[in-house]
């Protein structure tokens, strides 16, 4: 994937299959806020991987090109990410059918897909990405 921030933080892709995907973003000097905790754009890039790399590898193998645009995300913070925080989606199927859908239809889908982040103590925060989908021209 394309995304030399991600890289930079530290985010990681830690498991993956067709349903679920794990990534982790670590709480170090560059990916750390003024208040001794991990950035909170960094915590999303992260969030964001786990539900995205699960519809890239549904979109890569598709037979036509399908576009996707995060169109919303919320977050709900329960603690202070201060070590290493694992984002868990396990939307794959969800997401394999929205994509399927808007390749069957031609029309634009949306999806809400949550990603779980937990931290060394189990202890979590959700984040929820709206995506749209849709088929591309040509």
């Amino acid at each position: 994937m394309k995304l030399p921030s991600a890289y930079f933080s530290g985010v990681r892709v830690r498991e993956f299959s067709s349903s679920k995907a794990v990534v982790s973003v670590p709480f170090k000097w560059f990916s750390q806020n003024p208040f001794r905790s991990t950035y909170f754009a960094c915590l999303a890039m992260a969030a964001e991987m786990s539900t995205g790399i699960l519809a890239l590898s549904n979109i890569y193998g598709a037979k036509k090109s399908v576009s996707m645009l995060v169109t919303k995300l919320e977050a709900e913070y329960y603690k202070k990410a201060d070590t290493v925080t694992f984002f868990t989606c396990e939307d794959g199927d969800a997401i394999r059918n929205c994509i399927q859908q808007a390749i069957d239809t031609g029309e634009a889908t949306q999806i809400r897909a949550k990603a779980i982040g937990k931290n060394e103590e189990e202890e979590q925060g959700e984040f929820r990405n709206e995506e749209t989908r849709r088929e591309e021209d040509g």
